[in-house]
């Protein structure tokens, strides 16, 4: 599918394109479910909207094709158990801060600022029971930490 094609399908920042040839159509994220979750730190308590990637297509699309995401906005992937996970930046066009979050929801890693439309895996060698992303650069402007506490009702 060529580049020019694949950006008239985007309707909106949020309305990703169509798969690629054989894979199936991507969702609107207005499909997916949403909460809202506070991550705790040492400054205080920052909210945001997110987007809930609660089913093996949903987490495989993720934030790919967005081409904005406001600075109060994210996405919670949610492993059934804590484990290992590692994500890439395939098709994903804006860079990404990915924490990823420990099943007393506890901060383990912050990976800032990924690499836009990298295949290279990012994630550390802890089992993690959640991973939110959000805007690049969104985790240093707001203090937040390795240790900082997310809380949603997915963690105990």
């Amino acid at each position: 599918m060529g580049v020019a094609l694949l950006l008239a399908l985007c309707s909106t920042p949020y309305a990703p394109a169509q798969g690629g040839v054989g894979e199936p159509p991507l969702q609107d994220l207005a499909t997916y479910p949403q909460g809202e979750l506070d991550i705790r730190t040492q400054a205080g308590s920052h909210r945001f909207r997110i987007w809930i990637a609660d089913s093996a297509s949903r987490q495989r699309q993720g934030l790919m094709f967005v081409r904005e995401l406001p600075a109060d906005q994210g996405m919670l992937f949610v492993n059934e158990a804590p484990r290992v996970s590692y994500f890439w930046m395939k098709n994903t066009y804006i860079p990404l801060d990915m924490l990823f979050i420990d099943a007393r929801g506890r901060i383990a890693a912050i990976f800032a600022n990924t690499t836009p439309l990298s295949l290279d895996p990012v994630g550390p060698d802890v089992p993690v029971k959640a991973i939110l992303e959000l805007r690049g650069g969104e985790a240093a402007r707001r203090g937040i930490r390795p240790g900082d506490r997310v809380l949603h009702s997915v963690f105990r």
